[in-house]
């Protein structure tokens, strides 16, 4: 049985699909499942571990949020004492309260290692997600045709949510993976004038990039009543993250699953096929 924490997200619902179609046993976690999880209530994860061999660990809403750590090692902690011996973590790139998160689940699936009692760990470090634009907040701006963010010329190597699932299938169900960090980029920078272009350019209409000041992105979410913590979240991500330390690429995608991560481009024409941007 594996959990997987996040299921009806991303990259988890993806997971779930990849590991039911091999007739995989999967449980998956969320505060609207039939055996809720909610990280605000420690209560809820020792009956979601029950029988659990595996559980892939997607924190909501982000590893960079007051209290991630400490949430991620104590659940880590009670999976180890319940018998789960394989324990595969969604983390980001360049996040500091990520690599945090990191050691914490690390350290509770060694602490028991000398009794026999331990679990393998992997980290799946991940670059920004291409589906943003199709699944998550970036969505409707595209389909207003302008995507505004406080975001400069600096690349980044957005990443496919397929790819991830396909790596977390392969980490959770298969040996020699312990104890590794995987830094999972697209195979290529693109700036995010660079990415709504393609956008633009695989929809066949027009969508624009302009950018603006963290000042004017804050008050435009206010305006939308976009809770303060959340916008004070979103204006650290921009403001941080986006500063070019993640502007690099790896091949750790191919490591695992043998063939290169998907391009940019590619994911623009898939998400048209499947009409993610036809609106309303």
């Amino acid at each position: 049985m594996t959990l997987i924490l996040g299921g009806t997200g991303k990259t988890g619902s993806r997971l779930v699909s990849r590991l039911t179609a091999r007739d995989l046993p999967v449980r998956i976690g969320s505060r609207s499942g039939g055996l809720p999880f909610d990280w605000e209530r420690p209560a809820t994860w020792g009956p979601a571990l029950d029988g659990v061999h595996a559980a892939y660990v997607s924190y909501y809403p982000d590893l960079a949020v007051p209290g991630a750590v400490e949430a991620v090692g104590a659940f880590a902690e009670l999976a180890v004492a319940r018998g789960v011996r394989r324990l595969v973590l969604l983390s980001g790139r360049g996040e500091d309260e990520a690599l945090a998160c990191e050691r914490a689940l690390a350290a509770a699936a060694e602490s028991g290692a000398g009794a026999g009692a331990g679990a393998d760990w992997t980290v799946l470090r991940c670059s920004w997600f291409s589906q943003n634009f199709s699944e998550g907040y970036l969505l409707g701006p595209v389909l207003a045709g302008e995507v505004a963010l406080p975001a400069g010329p600096v690349g980044e190597p957005f990443l496919d949510a397929d790819d991830i699932a396909d790596v977390a299938a392969a980490v959770l169900t298969e040996d020699g993976h312990a104890g590794r960090v995987y830094e999972l980029t697209g195979p290529r920078l693109l700036t995010f004038a660079e990415a709504t272009a393609t956008i633009a350019e695989a929809t066949g209409r027009p969508v624009r990039y302009a950018r603006i000041s963290p000042e004017e992105f804050a008050a435009g979410l206010a305006a939308e009543q976009v809770p303060a913590d959340v916008i004070a979240f979103l204006g650290y991500l921009f403001g941080t993250i986006l500063d070019g330390r993640n502007a690099s690429v790896t091949d750790d995608v191919r490591r695992v699953l043998g063939r290169p991560a998907r391009d940019f481009t590619d994911f623009a024409r898939a998400a048209v096929a499947s009409g993610a941007w036809d609106g309303e």
